[in-house]
């Protein structure tokens, strides 16, 4: 293989991939290459068939033909004899064996065109059924790719959300509004703590000096009573 051969092949390995990447990326396009391949194979099959029907007719009108030639043959050879003309009928009896050799072979080539042409219909139907389900392969396989792709966007949005970082900072403030619930609480219970000491113990005060204040001045009351008493 020549230097030359060789960087072709290369080359060519090189494109091949490179088509297989890009379909791998646009599908459509691998699909829409593979039905335009068959479609026209599809075409070539179909002259071809109609070559082979244009075969299969003309042996039939061949053969229509000589099987009219026959009978026109058969009745003068029945007339010469008729009329002791033997040489004519020699001739007519060669061309009537002739004409009937002829006859066996077209019925052979109809059978075989026949034949060629209920294939090449078959084939026909079967590759225009073949192109049909890849189309519809090709719409089915596409609207499942979109879906898979839109099931894949989804979930990589998904999976790009940092939960983590919003539930942390969330965290971090229920933390915070809790510490500062039971730092108010405290100071509350503090507070009132204090200040409840703070008045039972002026309560208490103010109740002795109360107290106090009544004692003596019941007691200078009675002092004066008394010596209201003694005076008289």
């Amino acid at each position: 293989m020549s230097v030359f051969s060789r960087l072709g092949n290369l080359w060519k390995g090189f494109i091949n991939l490179w088509i297989s990447d890009v379909e791998k990326e646009h599908p459509e396009i691998a699909y829409e290459n593979a039905i335009n391949s068959m479609v026209e194979k599809y075409t070539a099959l179909k002259k071809a068939t109609a070559a082979i029907i244009r075969r299969r007719e003309e042996v039939t009108e061949q053969l229509a033909n000589s099987n009219k030639d026959l009978a026109n043959v058969t009745a003068d050879l029945n007339a010469a004899l008729e009329t002791n003309q033997d040489d004519l009928a020699v001739v007519l009896l060669q061309k009537k064996n002739t004409l009937e050799a002829t006859i066996n072979e077209l019925k052979a080539d109809l059978d075989v065109a026949q034949k060629d042409a209920d294939s090449a219909k078959s084939s026909l139907m079967s590759v225009q059924s073949e192109i049909k389900k890849l189309k519809a392969e090709k719409e089915t396989m596409l609207a499942k790719m979109h879906s898979a792709q839109a099931r894949m966007r989804i979930q990589d949005q998904l999976e790009g959300l940092s939960v983590d970082a919003e539930v942390k900072a969330l965290d971090n403030v229920r933390t915070h509004i809790k510490t500062q619930i039971a730092q108010a609480n405290l100071n509350k219970e503090l507070g009132e703590t204090d200040l409840d000491g703070r008045l039972k113990a002026l309560r208490q005060s103010s109740g002795d000096v109360t107290a106090r204040q009544q004692l003596a001045e019941l007691k200078a009351a009675r002092a004066a009573k008394a010596a209201a008493g003694k005076s008289m």
